[in-house]
């Protein structure tokens, strides 16, 4: 007769803590509201070299044409190459650049202010801070666009270019931040194009604004140079022919000639000679040659450089006493 075997009991499962034992889950951060990612956008499109030395290139040549357009010289007759316009251009940059970093820097740390803010805050709050951020920007860009279609009228106002700039870009940023703000807010896929075009908008306008800031450094170089011409090579300038200064303050002194027995003066003497110049620059195969001192009435010579005609002689320290 077969034995009948009890089977073991089954092992009792361990206890499963209760849900109160088990620990708090951690909150999940909120979202952003997109900010730092246009940040990181516009990073990311100004990191390549090659815009930034195409910008300095810019920067300089705008810079470069109004200090030279002072002294009566268009640049383009310079022949500069690029390497010269780049190398003109950080002193005009650097002010720009760094209140646009710190104008950056301020904006995000009230970017995180507002989002703790608006995460908390009640749906009309949310609502009315928005649109507060939109009609600022929306006021700010048709006050820009007056602007821009007033240049008949106000384009002899030193400031227009920069006040048309400014407004137009902060008036910008100012719509895109409230639209961005909007969109992560209510989760809504669309209007991401509006915010793109209005996110350029700002960066044209900081652009813009920049130039104006170059020329306005290129001019105001260019008067402290005038103020004090003494720190630019003193010349001596001897010439065949007669050149006509315009500007008493270059002095001319007629040389004296060798004759030939026929009482013939000798041809290929340099008859000439002007004292009281400052060698501004030498731009391709010509020199540009200004007073001691700048005036109203001042000019500037533009001398090729042609030893058969001209003889150039330079003192290279600020002196008062020119040589020769």
């Amino acid at each position: 007769m077969a034995r009948r075997t009890r089977s073991a009991p089954a092992p009792t499962p361990e206890a499963v803590p209760a849900a109160e034992d088990a620990p708090p889950a951690e909150p999940a951060p909120p979202p952003g509201l997109g900010y730092e990612k246009w940040i990181g956008f516009l990073s990311n499109f100004i990191a390549p070299a090659t815009l930034i030395t195409a910008l300095l290139f810019y920067f300089g040549y705008v810079s470069s044409r109004e200090f030279f357009l002072y002294f009566g010289v268009d640049v383009d007759v310079l022949d500069f190459s690029n390497q010269q316009f780049v190398m003109r251009s950080p002193g005009a940059v650097f002010v720009p650049v760094m209140v646009i970093l710190l104008i950056a820097a301020a904006a995000i740390v009230g970017h995180r202010l507002l989002r703790a803010r608006l995460r908390t805050a009640t749906p009309r709050w949310r609502r009315r801070t928005i649109a507060l951020f939109a009609w600022s920007g929306i006021v700010l860009m048709l006050a820009g666009l007056v602007l821009a279609f007033s240049y008949a009228a106000l384009s002899s106002w030193p400031y227009y270019g920069f006040a048309t700039a400014m407004t137009l870009g902060s008036g910008a940023g100012l719509a895109a931040y409230a639209a961005q703000t909007a969109r992560t807010l209510s989760g809504a896929t669309q209007g991401r194009a509006l915010v793109v075009l209005l996110v350029a908008v700002m960066v044209a306008g900081a652009f813009w604004a920049t130039a104006a800031v170059a020329q306005w450094w290129g001019r105001g170089q260019a008067r402290t140079l005038a103020a004090d011409l003494s720190v630019l090579p003193a010349v001596v300038l001897d010439a065949k022919d007669r050149v006509s200064p315009g500007t008493s303050e270059i002095t001319a002194i007629r040389l004296d000639q060798d004759f030939n027995a026929d009482g013939t003066p000798v041809a290929g003497q340099f008859r000439y000679r002007y004292q009281g110049l400052r060698l501004l620059v030498r731009g391709g195969d010509y020199l540009f040659l200004v007073p001691d001192a700048w005036s109203a009435d001042a000019s500037t010579l533009v001398i090729p450089i042609d030893p058969a005609n001209y003889r150039v002689r330079y003192r290279f320290l600020p002196d008062d006493v020119p040589p020769g």
